[in-house]
């Protein structure tokens, strides 16, 4: 029988529909193809075809040059502009404001043809070192309210470039869907004096059903309600609201955790397009003893249609206790 589930931290409600159960093998494949070797502005050579970079880590080479292992440029095509002033304004009834932001490109490997989950893992966390580091330095203009790290594998998932990369964008308000986890765990806070990510940790790892991999820093688990098939969240043990406060440890052991995660995904799901996406608080408030930090790995299974548009629910086809199973019984781990 389908079931409703709900989100302990949101309330959002979405519909378990197992008379539509599936497993990996029944969804339409939406295989992420080898990569091709065309003309990239992204490899080697080609740092000309790029705005000059922000930030680099390198083996050689100076500025702009190759010789480089992660580089970060502002994105030739920014959803917002740097310059300027919010200049908030009323439009008859209406708010706007200018389209101030920052929006930046992590070029995460040379190596055109590597992806998550089989690049080296220093590779993987110098990735994150970089976003770390960009994050910190975007915080300081105190504009920017609200930093996004995302990452889209895949075409099927809005990537527009095949070479491996993430995606930063600062905001100068935060999204709605952030303020709704924020408002959620405040509340359980407000009410039992505890994280609800904490509990979830704890709650998931004792009874282990939706429980993927755990080490000594990170918990990683199919969330109770989930809004996609292999919906799969990445979590620190250790309380910290802002990924940028993470130590080097974290990092380190986060770097194995993402991709262990992922191998184990295109294992089960044999390669599929997916959204990568880092939930921090937002960047000026203080540490949160209500939130947590977390990565959320949506794999692009089904399809977003008039029902959940309409209703605002989500219908998921898949119980995460399954999808647990099959991402544990891969190994990998």
């Amino acid at each position: 029988m389908p079931e409703l589930r709900k989100d302990p931290i949101t309330g959002r409600w979405v519909i378990i529909a197992t008379d539509r159960a599936k497993r990996p093998a029944d969804f339409v494949r939406q295989t992420v193809p080898p990569r091709t070797a065309k003309v990239c502005p992204f490899d080697y050579g080609n740092e000309h075809k790029t705005p000059p970079e922000l930030l680099s880590y390198r083996n050689t080479g100076g500025r702009d040059e190759q010789g480089w292992r992660v580089r970060v440029i502002p994105n030739k095509f920014p959803a917002l502009g740097i310059e300027g002033e919010l200049n908030r304004q009323g439009d008859g009834m209406y708010d706007r404001m200018n389209g101030i932001g920052a929006h930046e490109v992590i070029i995460e490997t040379p190596d055109h043809a590597a992806t998550l989950a089989d690049m080296p893992e220093k590779q993987i966390e110098e990735v994150f070192w970089a976003s770390k580091e960009r994050i910190n330095d975007l915080k300081k203009d105190r504009r920017f309210r609200y930093i996004l790290l995302y990452r889209n594998h895949g075409e099927a998932a809005g990537a527009s470039l095949e070479h491996p990369h993430s995606q930063l964008i600062a905001l100068p308000i935060v999204p709605e869907r952030v303020r709704e986890e924020i408002d959620g765990a405040r509340q359980f806070y407000d009410f039992k004096e505890r994280c609800i990510y904490c509990d979830i940790i704890r709650e998931e790892g004792a009874a282990g059903v939706r429980l993927v991999t755990e080490t000594d820093r990170f918990c990683v688990i199919e969330p109770y309600a989930p809004r996609f098939p292999f919906e799969t969240w990445i979590l620190p043990k250790r309380h910290e609201s802002h990924f940028e406060d993470a130590d080097a440890a974290t990092i380190a052991n986060l770097a194995w955790v993402v991709k262990t995660t992922l191998r184990k995904i295109d294992k089960v799901l044999e390669q599929p397009p997916y959204n990568f996406i880092l939930h921090s608080a937002p960047v000026q408030d203080p540490a949160l003893a209500y939130y947590h930090w977390h990565l959320e790995i949506i794999p692009k299974l089904t399809k977003v249609a008039g029902f959940e548009w309409g209703s605002g629910f989500y219908i998921n086809p898949t119980p995460p206790e399954e999808s647990a199973k099959f991402l544990r019984d891969a190994g990998l781990g």
